[in-house]
């Protein structure tokens, strides 16, 4: 096997011992598996001619330091230390008569530096010490050995299957996916690596699915007794086990803790509100000085911590027998669910950037800890989850969570519940707004009808059912069947939450815009000015609703032909909108399309272009090229290339825009009647 992926650290360890002019400890520190011993040996075998003194190579758990020196010095320098000398005098004799030259002493697997500290101390300064430890020492110089880097572990594996190259090119992707399971852990590929050259007819695919079944217990990461060239005494199970045997017990429970966190950085505050009942403090003494201590946990940046991916299964191993382990995982559970319960429908990029660290965890609860949630807040993690992409525009990330949350729901509260309903509600919003409109009606219907029999009519949650069956039909073009529905919802919502309530903001603000849809200007302009008012009151100028309102009042007033009104309502939603959300986001491109329609109608065709195309590619990316707001880009683009008598470049972006209008909306929609009605016009130009 080639010793890989470490030559800059052999570099920078011989700098490290050659720096000190008197004694010069160097420690190799890194959690069990890392490849503290390898690292140490491939040093002493490519430096041997630099150390012409000797190399003598001491086990510090198998026994006194200080014997092992003498018993060196007797055996292979042929020194005989006076017996009636005490053991330290007796290794100070040996210093001293030492053949010549620069000596290379090396301390393998250091527990405790005081039991060798005492032999140190008298040495002559062509002595270099070089000790290897999963302990942090003091002001001892240390060279931390991490994991490998992807392309090493990669290259580590491949010399080990250098008899059967193919394999890895065969299933190269997944000898990626093994090393990465593995964490780059060199034990761990090293283990995996030797198993498979011994079990030739074993592919990469079920290798990596026998680990992920038996995780630690797999028994290609145990130490196999024909493996006697490898630097490694234990398999990984037993590398971690040495660690854990020092451990206190608040320390085994600290990280044990950990493991319930996904295999991705934590915020050290969301481990803090695990453990209210813990003194802050006390939590960081344990964590300083015994987790990071002994390389058990590493930090990732101010105030967050991360486990290896294998420890992490070492501890949730360990966590089965842990007296408090159910206790854990239900605080655990408690503390995410609150986190992913205060992220908002709207979300801004301020509010996806502070909670994205926590989604990783709300996400483990989902998956592998749903157990441990109680009824009340069973839908809580799946919400989050759902709501943190979907706030991004990214519908289809969304999407696996809300129907997650509805077989989860169904399963334990049964098919007759409020959070089914709910649920129902929001999988239609989600399918409405990736512009499936024939797979949310059925939804919204569901969840209209269970809501009204389990809550009765008056209820909030109906007039939230009605209000976005009613949004449905809008976008269906359904103006006659909508309406009725948005006047009942607002009636509704007035009545229980009164005249100053958010919801009751949205409810004006969706009956003005079917009113604009429908040409009844009178009636939706005081409408949306009474929407803005109650949005801008209740949150404030800088909100996601407050844009909303101020782009669909643009929207009014464009109609009216009150253009410099529209413009300025216009770039301020779009401002808003950008600072808020970023550029990557559907309600952007919302606002780019309208501006550059607007511009369009007054036929400055050199400022409408190019935030069509931002508009165009920016619904292509988030929405994709079957959905009927791409299609509306697709539409207005081309009649802007009309406007300019570009029609060679107009005419196949109007087909295109057709076929999908007719395909997701039906061939009466207004906006398939006027795309066709343009393609037509097109022809006769």
């Amino acid at each position: 096997m080639e010793f890989v992926g470490r030559e800059q650290e052999l570099q920078n360890l011989h700098q490290l011992l050659q720096d000190n002019k008197q004694v010069a400890i160097a420690a190799i520190t890194g959690m069990g598996g890392v490849g503290k011993t390898e690292l140490a040996l491939q040093y002493a075998i490519q430096q041997r001619e630099t150390y012409n003194g000797g190399l003598c190579w001491l086990l510090a758990k198998t026994g006194d330091v200080g014997i092992q020196v003498v018993q060196f010095a007797r055996t292979q320098l042929d020194l005989k230390p006076p017996e009636d000398f005490d053991i330290l005098a007796q290794v100070q004799y040996c210093w001293r008569r030492w053949r010549e030259g620069e000596v290379l002493l090396v301390l393998d697997d250091v527990s405790d530096y005081e039991q060798v500290k005492p032999y140190l101390q008298s040495l002559p300064s062509r002595f270099k010490v070089l000790m290897t430890t999963r302990q942090k020492l003091g002001r001892i110089p240390q060279l931390s050995l991490d994991v490998l880097q992807p392309e090493a572990a990669l290259e580590l594996l491949r010399s080990l299957l250098k008899e059967t190259p193919e394999r890895i090119e065969r299933e190269l992707a997944v000898a990626n996916q093994l090393c990465e399971w593995l964490g780059y852990l060199p034990l761990g590929v090293e283990l995996v690596g030797r198993y498979l050259a011994r079990k030739q007819d074993l592919s990469l695919t079920e290798m990596l699915r026998r680990l992920e079944n038996k995780r630690l217990d797999e028994r290609s990461l145990s130490k196999s007794k024909s493996e006697a060239d490898m630097t490694a005494q234990r398999g990984v199970l037993a590398a971690f086990e040495l660690s854990w045997q020092e451990l206190e017990d608040d320390d085994k429970q600290l990280g044990c803790l950990l493991s319930l966190f996904a295999a991705a950085p934590i915020p050290w505050k969301l481990v803090e509100q695990c453990l209210p009942e813990e003194d802050v403090e006390d939590l960081e003494e344990i964590r300083d000085d015994s987790l990071l201590n002994l390389h058990l946990l590493q930090r990732k940046g101010e105030g967050v911590y991360q486990l290896h991916p294998l420890l992490r299964q070492f501890f949730q191993y360990k966590c089965t027998g842990l007296e408090k382990a159910e206790e854990l995982k239900r605080s655990f559970c408690r503390v995410m669910v609150a986190v992913a319960q205060d992220i908002p429908y709207s979300s801004t990029l301020e509010q996806i950037t502070i909670v994205s660290p926590a989604i990783p965890h709300i996400a483990e609860v989902a998956n592998n800890l749903i157990q441990y949630v109680n009824d009340n807040d069973l839908t809580g993690a799946f919400i989050g989850n759902a709501r943190f992409y979907e706030g991004q525009g990214l519908y289809n990330q969304a999407l696996p969570w809300y129907k997650q949350c509805l077989e989860v729901i169904k399963k334990r509260l049964g098919d007759e519940h409020s959070f089914v309903a709910e649920s129902l509600n929001n999988l239609a919003l989600l399918y409405e707004s990736q512009g499936r409109y024939s797979e949310a009606e059925p939804l919204y219907m569901q969840a209209l009808a269970l809501t009204r029999k389990l809550l009765g009519k008056e209820h909030l949650d109906v007039a939230t059912s009605l209000n976005n069956l009613a949004v449905l039909y809008q976008s269906q073009g359904r103006y006659s069947e909508a309406e009725p529905l948005y006047i009942q919802a607002l009636a509704l919502t007035r009545k229980l939450l009164g005249e100053e309530h958010l919801d009751v903001a949205q409810s004006l603000n969706n009956l003005a815009v079917l009113y604009d849809s429908q040409g009844r200007y009178s009636e939706a302009e005081p409408l949306h000015i009474q929407a803005l008012g109650l949005r801008r009151k209740l949150l404030g100028e800088e909100h996601p609703h407050v844009a909303s309102s101020l782009n669909n009042l643009a929207g009014l007033y464009f109609a009216q032909g009150r253009y410099s009104e529209a413009e300025l309502l216009y770039i301020q939603a779009l401002a808003l909108r950008l600072k808020l959300l970023g550029e990557e986001h559907p309600d952007v491109a919302l606002s780019l399309n309208n501006l550059a329609y607007l511009y369009s109608s007054q036929e400055r065709c050199s400022e409408a272009e190019p935030l069509y195309l931002r508009a165009l590619e920016l619904r292509r990316k988030l929405l994709g090229e079957e959905h009927s707001f791409f299609a509306i880009s697709l539409n207005n683009l081309a009649k802007l290339y009309y406007l300019q008598k570009r029609y060679a470049q107009a005419e196949p972006l109007y087909l295109q825009a057709l076929e999908i209008f007719e395909q997701q909306l039906g061939v009466n929609h207004p906006w398939t009647v006027k795309c066709r009605e343009n393609l037509a016009n097109l022809s006769v130009g």
